[in-house]
């Protein structure tokens, strides 16, 4: 039995941060487990050029800087992108790629995209600047039923982009069906995926075992079981097309337990020990180290962190809230104990 764990600080590459008082706590969270994290740009005032991400990444530094840590900044996907800014972009040390968001599919995706092929243009700019793209891949048509929504966006859209841009690297984000592990697995080595915690651990029970469960409630929304066992298949085979992203997503406890509740799960808190928890529980926690360390460095062609961390295995409880000015934020498995504590070496 592996009772302890010390490799290269891994990098979470799907993270939100949000602004002011959350951005000010959880960042730190975040900052004390992972090296790099790549930050989400769906602020409220999305981030839509190179100007706000560089004034963000000052903001998210200011707020980290006791940690080692380095966040990798992305533009939200406009249509008033120019080949002008692609290019700053594409120069900036402190952006790694671009964020497409179809509208209305969550929080603060309004200003996204209405249709997927109105960003044709952009996306051969982006290939011959090799810039990556990052994808929410869900359909927004409010006829499709939201359990197929990622399944459909993969149909109608993606696998068409791809033959279209085979050289564009394109990152699916947090995906949690049957059909996305197999269709990254089945195309080149310039598609990838990330993995959340909550599609490892819940299928879609978990939203209403013992009533409805707004903390279990995320985007994309958790499926059935046979896609839970796909994703987390993906997960620990050690196949590098699949690596870490957590889109922890903090909302206050008020805005999570209303009568329209947002969507999102916290997880920076513990992640890593959450991970560890999973992957011990599955008789794969020597493919972590690759998993959060390693296979998302390559696909982003970064080096990996210098610092490392230590995985020990020891009793941790996960407090039942997180407490923020004006309110709480409850994490991902609140009050529950896991047997993994996480620390810097």
């Amino acid at each position: 039995m592996i009772n302890e764990l010390i490799f290269p600080k891994p990098d979470d590459m799907h993270l939100h941060l949000r602004e002011d008082e959350l951005l000010k706590v959880v960042s730190k969270h975040s900052a004390a487990q992972f090296g790099r994290a790549i930050i989400m740009p769906n602020l409220q005032n999305p981030i839509i050029n190179s100007e706000l991400a560089h004034k963000y990444y000052d903001e998210v530094k200011n707020h980290t800087k006791v940690h080692d840590f380095e966040p990798l900044m992305t533009i939200y996907f406009n249509e008033k992108l120019t080949l002008e800014e692609l290019k700053r972009i594409q120069i900036s040390s402190k952006i790694i790629g671009i964020k497409l968001y179809p509208k209305g599919v969550t929080t603060n995706s309004n200003k996204g995209i209405d249709s997927f092929n109105s960003g044709y243009k952009i996306f051969e700019m982006m290939e011959k600047l090799d810039i990556p793209l990052l994808i929410h891949g869900e359909v927004n048509d409010p006829n499709i039923d939201i359990f197929d929504r990622e399944k459909i966006f993969i149909e109608k859209n993606l696998i068409n982009a791809h033959k279209e841009f085979p050289d564009l690297r394109i990152v699916l984000e947090h995906i949690s069906t049957k059909e996305s592990t197999e269709f990254v697995k089945e195309t080149s080595n310039n598609i990838a995926a990330t993995i959340t915690p909550q599609h490892l651990l819940y299928n879609r029970n978990e939203l209403f075992a013992g009533g409805l469960k707004p903390h279990a409630f995320c985007l994309p929304v958790l499926k059935r079981e046979e896609h839970r066992v796909a994703v987390l298949g993906a997960a620990i085979s050690g196949n590098p097309k699949f690596f870490l992203g957590t889109d922890s997503a903090p909302h206050k406890k008020s805005e999570k337990e209303s009568s329209c509740g947002c969507a999102g799960i916290y997880s920076a808190l513990n992640a890593m020990e959450i991970y560890a928890e999973i992957f011990d529980r599955n008789n794969a926690i020597e493919k972590l180290e690759n998993f959060s360390s390693k296979f998302g460095a390559d696909f982003y062609r970064l080096s990996q962190n210098k610092n490392k961390i230590k995985l020990v295995r020891s009793s941790n409880k996960v407090p039942n809230s997180i407490k923020i000015d004006n309110g709480e934020v409850i994490p991902l498995l609140a009050g529950q104990e896991i047997n993994w504590n996480c620390s810097a070496v």
